[in-house]
């Protein structure tokens, strides 16, 4: 989506990305134009059109305030990209998938949180059920920790568990070199 327009009333190569779609003539206050360039734009009213319809799409973004009209376009080419990938659960698929994401990581986050608070307290305490049942994550995370427990203990060195850790599940992240106390 661009700003950019290609024809119609802006001047220029052609129509808007919607109006090529329609193959009709982009005309001067194509309510499209603004938001559907003539390149990739085309593939993104397609699926607005095929969800939404463009006379409804049209009538939307007609009452919407111009300053809001960018947003609403996003979020239409979102849900009808959506729809198109998954026509019965839509953006809700992705929701969920992302409640998901943040319920698993939440269950990482609580078994870190609690075996880094037994490390720091002395000898190792059995591994809560709950934390390590929560999900499929939080098992990775188990096995993990329980990989490396010799090592902590052997060592105490907590910031090696803490950079095996990264490593493992960020594997993007690049550790500073420790700086002198």
């Amino acid at each position: 989506m661009s700003c950019d327009r290609g024809g119609g009333g802006g001047g220029g190569g052609g129509p808007c990305g919607a109006c090529k779609f329609l193959r009709r003539k982009c005309v001067k206050g194509c309510v499209f134009a603004p938001y559907f360039d003539s390149d990739q734009g085309t593939a993104h009213f397609a699926a607005v059109h095929r969800v939404f319809g463009a006379s409804n799409a049209s009538k939307l973004l007609l009452r919407i305030p111009p300053h809001c009209r960018l947003d609403a376009v996003v979020t239409l080419c979102y849900e009808a990209l959506a729809r198109v990938r998954d026509p019965v659960y839509g953006c809700a698929a992705h929701i969920f998938t992302l409640q998901q994401q943040v319920v698993n990581l939440q269950a990482e986050l609580a078994y870190t949180q609690a075996r880094i608070s037994t490390l720091q307290c002395g000898p190792s305490l059995p591994i809560l059920s709950s934390v390590a049942d929560a999900s499929p994550s939080s098992v990775d995370m188990v096995s993990f920790c329980s990989s490396v427990d010799q090592e902590v203990e052997d060592d105490g060195d907590l910031q090696s568990l803490a950079r095996e850790y990264v490593s493992r599940y960020f594997p993007g992240v690049r550790f500073m070199p420790p700086t002198p106390h």
